[in-house]
């Protein structure tokens, strides 16, 4: 499911127009990643939560010049579904479909 496609479900269920919930979902993912930039997690009680995890220093190597570097620490965004969420996926989904070449 693309955006576009979340935008009209989420439309038709409601009633409200395209055009509104395109803008509000798109204000939803901008508060969320400022909120993430901020170092703040966003928690959506029965969905999930958005957190930032600290990634530790670590080596890595440059292959190409076969030479050892340092990656350092750094921050990431990462999604940590409910369990409620969890166990709806589990129970509902018998088998992934098929990749659309995307």
């Amino acid at each position: 499911m693309r955006k576009a496609d979340l935008v009209a479900a989420i439309s038709e269920k409601t009633g409200v127009p395209k055009v509104d919930v395109l803008v509000t979902l798109e204000t939803f993912f901008k508060e969320v990643k400022n909120s993430l930039a901020d170092g703040e997690n966003v928690y959506v009680r029965g969905f999930g939560s958005f957190i930032v995890k600290k990634r530790a220093k670590k080596i890595g190597r440059h292959i190409k010049k076969n030479k050892a570097i340092e990656i350092p620490e750094h921050y990431i965004p990462a999604f940590k579904p409910a369990k409620v969420f969890v166990e709806q996926v589990k129970d509902n989904v018998t088998a992934l479909p098929e990749e659309d070449g995307e």
